[in-house]
């Protein structure tokens, strides 16, 4: 999409800008546009979100905690109450089957949790991590 638009726009700058140096300065500045401000739109949620872990409320810094845990409680829902209470239920004579999760939208976000959890433990135990 950047390579569309430096290339709509060169032929405008070729015949406005006749310095050949400034001409490619424009358009290189034109082409790193939106990667820069993709940059500060990352720099702005990483800010965001240290102002968010380190509030005092747990309605603000707990909602990370939160998710964790009510994905792990929908984890152990389902590969450990239910088939125990399939079998203990199977055991008394019962013909009820209590149904599992669909854990396909919730796996996704267990897994980078879990993934970023593991990340940071690397980190401490190689000693990079920085510690406020």
């Amino acid at each position: 999409m950047i390579s569309l638009l430096v290339s709509a726009i060169a032929p405008l700058l070729d015949k406005v800008i006749p310095d050949a140096d400034e001409r490619n300065r424009l358009a290189h500045e034109i082409a790193t546009l939106t990667e820069r401000q993709a940059h500060e739109i990352a720099k702005a949620q990483i800010e965001v979100n240290q102002a968010e872990a380190a509030h005092r409320s747990l309605f603000v810094a707990g909602w990370r905690p939160a998710t964790g845990w009510i994905c792990a409680s929908g984890l152990g829902f389902n590969y450990i109450v239910v088939p125990l209470g399939n079998f203990t239920l199977a055991l008394i004579g019962d013909s009820t089957i209590i149904p599992t999760l669909d854990l396909s939208e919730m796996l996704p976000v267990l897994m980078g949790m879990l993934g970023l959890g593991a990340y940071r433990t690397y980190e401490k135990t190689k000693s990079v991590a920085r510690e406020k």
